[in-house]
């Protein structure tokens, strides 16, 4: 029985594709984006996410734990010695301790998300795949789209695209819709904010973007990294070149996810990114329809 591992399945979301759909957050990532929402999502293993503000020190996490940690998983010196094993979260009493990432059968998901399937049917929704990077964990992904495809449920990827075209094939074939980020057209100005080059993305989206798959470029739009003129005007005339119908929809960077941070005991998020102003972002979004390119809003 295959099983894959999530961050969370999100019900009734409205902006990662037509209709209301389920957002599954695949957990695992290639990239280490600096300003990333969902830390959580780097790696497939589980990790404890602990708020001391809900904490009410009862201390029935240090005695069922077998490595010793304290009541206070804020402290740097507790969270080296934690193994994520989430005995403390069975017994927290006050909910300020949770799994990050839950491990689940392409059975136990296909039967959560059936409860929705008539959501799905009267408003044109369905399922996206999102993240984390759903393609890292390519072989839950191809069962899972498999068998919600032959239901009949309509899929959409949400996707870094830095993944291998030839393996993903069946997996593409099987979506109406598919959106891709842009973070930066510079490969060395993409590797220093994500830690990998965007060539392979690049050349992903030219392949797709030949193809009758709608395809929509997702760019996180965040002050000191991206949000410029020239850069969003660059982006929109790659498109044109080279994918037969260029779509873009911005995504104004938010600092929402600072609060999981904390609760992983990490470093936040650089201060120096910022979200766009609304005249910013609405003079970006005239330099992409003015070079021809169809501006999105799935919000």
């Amino acid at each position: 029985m295959t099983t894959g591992y999530l961050i969370d399945v999100q019900h009734f979301s409205v902006n990662d594709g037509d209709g209301i759909r389920s957002t599954i957050f695949f957990a695992g990532c290639n990239m280490r984006c600096q300003w990333c929402a969902n830390p959580e999502s780097f790696t497939t293993f589980d990790k404890i996410l602990h708020s001391a503000a809900s904490c009410i020190a009862c201390g029935r996490c240090e005695m069922v734990c077998p490595y010793g940690v304290g009541i206070d998983l804020s402290d740097p010196m507790e969270r080296q010695k934690c193994r994520s094993c989430g005995r403390c979260v069975g017994v927290c009493p006050s909910g300020s301790r949770r799994s990050a990432i839950r491990q689940v059968s392409v059975e136990e998901l296909i039967k959560e998300v059936e409860k929705y399937r008539l959501f799905y049917r009267y408003s044109g929704g369905g399922i996206t795949f999102s993240g984390g990077e759903a393609s890292r964990q390519l072989r839950f992904l191809d069962e899972l789209s498999e068998a919600l495809y032959d239901s009949g449920i309509d899929l959409a990827l949400e996707t870094n695209g830095d993944f291998d075209y030839e393996q993903m094939k069946p997996i593409l074939s099987r979506l109406a819709m598919c959106f891709i980020d842009i973070k930066h057209l510079d490969p060395k100005a993409h590797r220093r904010w994500t830690g990998v080059s965007n060539d392979n993305t690049l050349e992903n989206i030219k392949r797709i973007g030949q193809t009758d798959l709608p395809l929509i470029i997702r760019i996180p739009l965040i002050e000191t990294v991206n949000a410029k003129d020239d850069l969003i005007r660059e982006i929109a005339r790659w498109l044109k070149a080279h994918v037969r119908r260029p779509r873009i929809e911005l995504l104004p960077y938010h600092a929402y996810g600072e609060i999981k941070y904390q609760a992983l005991g990490l470093r936040p998020p650089d201060k120096r990114f910022a979200t766009p102003s609304n005249d910013l972002i609405a003079r970006l979004e005239a330099i992409i329809t003015q070079e021809g390119v169809t501006l999105e809003h799935f919000k």
